[in-house]
């Protein structure tokens, strides 16, 4: 793991920050002791917590190959990179199409420290620094406007981001603002917290870990009904199968495994611009 020792000044590590807490979910080293904790305190209430980074990491991978295989489309929008890990969303759209090209936004201290130089691999990957919950300033963005062509198809992901946002603003007005902003044929992906409603074990285990994450260091992270996600696609066309959990989301062969409780706790969809 990461010691105070080098840790860069301006990084407080007081306070949990996402990308951090979403590494340490994931078991790399990128991150603090105080990550660690937002960590454990979830896994207090959900052994399994890490299947929430895991499931969400996997739905990604997949929407990604999904968009370069069957859409053409090779412009990419990817809010909230976080830090490198396996896999990341370039290097699975240029395994398939290697004249894509993606383009990362985030504004933690740590990956703009360091994990920005791994995501701007080549001479397609681009990084800007920008808060993905101001789309009007992001989407003004000069290096933004430099490498995406907004007359042609894009493909934005949000995996994982929404549901930390904790503002005053609507996340659906967020949303409608990228989409508003992004030319037909576009496809919009978007993974989040879920509550499954099921009146019994699940709701209680998803408002558990709800609770747990806002009253964290972190402060954010909020678990969503299905309607209220998928009100996050105003005005597009789902893609079979619609919003379902993430790990039921074309998945690379058949479920012999019964799922964890928290796999059932945070969902995903994708959904065209008409």
């Amino acid at each position: 793991m990461t010691t105070h020792q080098d840790v860069p000044v301006y990084i407080d590590t007081s306070k949990a920050s996402i990308a951090r807490v979403y590494d340490a979910f994931l078991g790399g080293k990128d991150n603090y002791e105080i990550d660690r904790e937002v960590f454990h305190r979830v896994q207090r209430v959900a052994p399994e917590a890490a299947t929430l980074a895991f499931d969400n990491r996997q739905f990604l991978i997949r929407v990604a190959r999904f968009v370069a295989a069957q859409t053409g489309i090779k412009q990419y929008l990817d809010c909230g990179s976080g830090l490198p890990t396996a896999e990341n969303t370039h290097q699975v759209v240029q395994r398939l199409e290697p004249d894509s090209t993606v383009v990362y936004v985030d504004n933690d201290p740590v990956v703009l420290a360091h994990g920005r130089a791994l995501l701007e691999e080549n001479e397609l990957t681009h990084f800007i620094a920008e808060d993905i919950f101001e789309p009007e300033r992001l989407l003004e963005n000069e290096t933004l406007r430099r490498h995406l062509d907004f007359d042609e198809p894009i493909a934005l992901f949000q995996m994982g981001t929404i549901h930390h946002y904790n503002g005053d603003r609507s996340p659906v007005d967020i949303m409608q603002t990228y989409i508003d902003a992004l030319p037909s044929g576009s496809v919009v992906a978007i993974s989040h917290f879920y509550d499954p409603e099921d009146g019994g074990e699940l709701s209680t285990l998803a408002r558990r870990m709800e609770d747990v994450f806002l009253h964290s260091p972190m402060g954010s992270g909020l678990f969503r009904t299905q309607s209220e996600i998928e009100a996050m696609f105003p005005g597009l066309e789902m893609i079979d199968p619609g919003v379902v959990l993430c790990a039921s989301w074309w998945p690379d062969g058949p479920q012999l495994k019964e799922l964890d409780p928290v796999s059932r706790c945070i969902a995903g969809g994708v959904a065209r611009k008409p």
